[in-house]
């Protein structure tokens, strides 16, 4: 229950915001912060063993950040806990930090403090830039083992650059954030300058009073919300919970854009590797493993350490080539007529007993090199302190080293060890690899739920959670967050409606075609036609396709008059792309965006800048997706129907998030066109219909 001091500090605050703003109370809005409240509540409620968890689907305009911001702050105030709010996007993340907290603070709703947090990823590594403007070469002049691999010789032009970003990190005029620095840094460019836990250093780099990654982490110990994305969460978690951010015994969590949670959670379980590559970082190991044996400036406990590498290495090139030839023939014999498949998933996940003894052999070598090469930096850290920035270039090989390692062992581990019974398999899978060194043979492994995953690591440990979002229903039900995400029954779910006037502002056309997407030829050519008939070339259209080839095809067939006017997602960066069709739209011209399944969700285009959304076909994923095949094949163990139970509900949000493009606030106009007539021939396209918003219907 929620004690009077709480519901009273959460009701002011939000007077207190409205009255700043001089807004008015909104329905949807004191709903979900009512949802959120009573859920959260009841992690101070040990007798009521309810999970006080809170899962909110919030229609576009709702203002939800506030309306679980104003519930949650006051709740984790009290309870002594951390709130932590995780976003799936560094753009939301920003939007957070920058705006929505300090509107917040400012409008004298709330008193708290809050940080951002983001991935060591997200910042400059000070020690690293150094090595890069210094050059691989050691005080004596002699070649560092595997040095050119973290820093590698640089031109001109990125040099000046690196002696810039020094600069400005180091005298404290830039705080070493990827996203603060004012122009764009290419990840090329960027990939050279940061690092990851494996070669950092820590608290032993002589650049640890200057690393903004410390900095910022320090931020956090004395704040009461961390902002913080979706990525970073389950990193920290995978650590053990607390490495970076609170334990999950001390934080409530907020997921906005909750969705995209699942399969955050999935990529982080999914390991991939060419076994060429991997036979090729053996041999680096093996030679990272001799030279250092052989410095004279090597210690005898580091030699001792790195003993047993150079026939571990051999043992696992031997492995890695076993596994090619057995792997090879599973790929050939899944071909026809005598060709090699390009790639073969296995059936049911289940790995054949000869490839498992296999993984189970090389999961062993790679587990016992990663203890060696551990043991080895243990030895070099103690180099730190003495051996300059020399010493600080060896400690980050032998860590790209271990992190390749563990990462090989974790895919060998997957093939090896047998899915529990009764529990949602992996996806296994292997594909043919062409590299300019030649064939290889890529070996793949992904979970394909993460529910057990996030129900032992968050919503079993956390003190409360709240999952928001605005498509977190599929055809009017959570049962796909449900299963994707394992939360628990009993959590409070809530629908909290758009304040938009959809049927009054939008209008949702299917126009008659003949074409029906299962003949994709003649559906293409038909689209184009219907484009250049009806798109109006003096306004802001964003026409969206489900696949990159008939988007390919359509932009080829259509005349070349609306062809001018097309901005094509394969020609321009995105944002270079968003920028160029607000130019044009400012300049009063028309622009037609063509885009893929990243510009159905997250860009914002209001007004003018979006007055049409064309879906060509319904948003199926692609059929032969090993990840999907393998949850479809589970199902249908189970007695499912994997197209109902799967396919459909997927679609289904997808053409929510492609919709939701249009009316981005209260009063924009629009109308969208789905030039796919199953949503009225097939009887799961009416129930796909249905579950849109209520935009006004014109059905041909």
């Amino acid at each position: 229950m929620l004690n009077d001091d709480v519901k009273n500090a959460i009701q002011g605050a939000y007077r207190n915001w409205l009255n700043a703003r001089g807004l008015r109370p909104r329905s949807g809005q004191r709903a979900m912060i009512a949802q959120v409240a009573n859920a959260l509540a009841r992690s101070n409620d040990p007798d009521n063993g309810a999970s006080p968890i809170c899962v909110v689907e919030a229609g576009t305009g709702t203002g939800k950040t506030i309306a679980y911001a104003v519930a949650a702050i006051p709740i984790a105030q009290a309870l002594g806990k951390k709130l932590v709010i995780s976003t799936a996007t560094v753009a939301l993340q920003e939007q957070l930090f920058h705006r929505d907290l300090p509107d917040l603070k400012t409008a004298g709703a709330l008193d708290f403090s809050y940080a951002l947090a983001k991935g060591r990823g997200r910042y400059v590594c000070p020690a690293r830039l150094d090595s890069l403007l210094r050059g691989a070469r050691d005080e004596d002049g002699a070649q560092l083992a595997l040095v050119e691999q973290i820093v590698p010789g640089v031109n001109q032009e990125t040099r000046e650059l690196l002696r810039e970003l020094y600069t400005a990190v180091t005298d404290g005029s830039w705080a070493g954030d990827r996203d603060s620095w004012p122009a764009a840094l290419p990840d090329s460019r960027w990939a050279l300058m940061t690092t990851d836990h494996h070669q950092c250093s820590g608290r032993r780099c002589s650049y640890v009073s200057q690393c903004p990654f410390f900095t910022a982490r320090e931020g956090l110990d004395g704040v009461d919300c961390i902002v913080a994305n979706h990525d970073l969460v389950l990193a920290d978690l995978a650590l053990g919970g607390g490495a970076v951010l609170p334990a999950p015994e001390d934080a409530i969590y907020v997921f906005d854009e909750a969705h995209h949670l699942p399969d955050k959670a999935c990529n982080h379980l999914s390991f991939r590797a060419r076994l060429g590559l991997a036979r090729e970082h053996a041999e680096d190991c093996r030679r990272l493993a001799t030279e250092l044996m052989a410095e004279p400036r090597s210690s005898d406990a580091l030699r001792r350490r790195l003993a047993e590498v150079p026939a571990l290495c051999e043992e696992l090139d031997h492995g890695l080539s076993a596994a090619g030839r057995l792997l090879g023939a599973l790929l050939a014999g899944a071909g026809r007529k005598g060709d090699t498949a390009v790639e073969y998933r296995l059936p049911h996940g289940v790995v054949p007993a000869d490839v498992a003894a296999l993984a189970a052999t090389l999961h062993h070598a790679l587990r016992k090199l990663g203890d060696a090469l551990e043991g080895a930096e243990d030895e070099l850290s103690r180099q730190l302190d003495t051996g300059g920035s020399a010493a600080q270039d060896r400690y980050a090989v032998m860590g790209l080293s271990i992190g390749r390692v563990q990462r090989l062992a974790g895919l060998w581990r997957s093939w090896a060890e047998p899915d529990p019974a009764g529990a949602a398999p992996q996806a296994r899978w292997i594909r043919a690899s062409e590299q300019q060194s030649g064939a290889d043979l890529e070996v793949c492994a992904a979970p394909v739920l993460a529910a057990n995953v996030l129900r032992d690591s968050i919503w079993t440990r956390a003190a409360g959670a709240v999952l928001t979002s605005a498509t977190l229903t599929a055809l009017g039900k959570f049962d796909r967050i449900v299963l994707r995400a394992g939360l628990p029954a009993d959590c409070v779910f809530a629908t909290v409606p758009s304040p938009f006037d959809y049927r009054g502002r939008a209008c949702l056309a299917v126009p008659r075609l003949a074409a029906d997407p299962g003949d994709p030829v003649a559906h293409t050519r038909e689209v184009a036609d219907w484009l250049d008939a009806n798109l109006d070339r003096g306004e802001a259209s964003l026409v969206l396709f489900a696949s990159r080839k008939q988007m390919r095809e359509v932009y080829d067939r259509v005349s070349l008059g609306l062809r001018d006017r097309i901005l094509l997602q394969d020609h321009f960066a995105k944002q270079e792309l968003l920028r160029l069709h607000r130019e044009r739209v400012d300049a009063g011209e028309g622009s037609v965006i063509f885009g893929l399944a990243s510009f159905a969700e997250g860009i914002d285009l209001p007004g003018s800048y979006c007055m049409h959304v064309v879906i060509a076909k319904l948003p199926f994923a692609v059929p032969d997706d090993p990840v999907e095949a393998a949850l479809a094949e589970w199902v249908e163990s189970r007695g499912g129907n994997p197209f109902m139970e799967i396919s459909v509900p997927d679609a289904a949000l997808r053409l929510v998030q492609a919709s939701g493009r249009l009316l981005r606030t209260e009063e924009d106009t629009g109308r969208i066109t789905l030039l796919d007539r199953r949503v009225v021939t097939r009887q799961y396209g009416r129930r796909i219909l249905d579950s849109l918003p209520p935009f006004r219907r014109e059905v041909a």
